[in-house]
């Protein structure tokens, strides 16, 4: 079977090597990254007590809509390389969860919050922080909410 794929793709054992090395490599640097953006968010983010200040708000406009820019399109990157791993291995819905909190548009925070209500979503980010010595994520539930309460996974 590999060696008709071989065959008929024109590809070698050294493109096989090189395409799981990229695998590989960037699985680990997005589970590091995914594994960082969760340990250093604060515990309240998900919570409307929480303020989000303006982001560059006091520099030059130019260099202020360009990190904008550059912020939605990293964004943009990460939701979708977050769908692909729903197919694959990794930490799709997570890295779903990161990309949608680097984007700006309106419903964006009703999204975020939707995301992290799922309990395997919310549980998971919580035992990753456990493991960091970090409180659980405090994620409010309001009314367009179809999680209960109880769904928080608190300790």
């Amino acid at each position: 079977m590999t060696d008709w794929i071989m065959q008929h793709l024109d590809v070698g054992w050294k493109e096989v090597l090189i395409f799981v090395g990229l695998f590989v490599a960037t699985f680990v640097g997005s589970l590091a990254v995914v594994t960082w953006v969760l340990v250093k968010l604060p515990a309240g983010y998900f919570s409307d007590a929480h303020s989000h200040p303006p982001m560059w708000g006091a520099t030059h406009p130019v260099l202020r809509w360009t990190a904008l820019i550059l912020k939605n399109l990293l964004g943009a990157a990460l939701v979708v390389l977050g769908i692909i791993m729903l197919f694959g291995p990794g930490q799709g819905v997570i890295t779903i969860l990161i990309g949608v909190m680097l984007l700006n548009f309106p419903g964006k925070r009703r999204l975020e919050k939707s995301l992290v209500r799922r309990p395997r979503v919310l549980a998971a980010i919580n035992a990753l922080r456990a493991r960091f010595q970090r409180p659980p994520l405090i994620v409010d539930h309001d009314a367009f909410s179809s999680a209960s309460p109880s769904s928080t996974m608190e300790p």
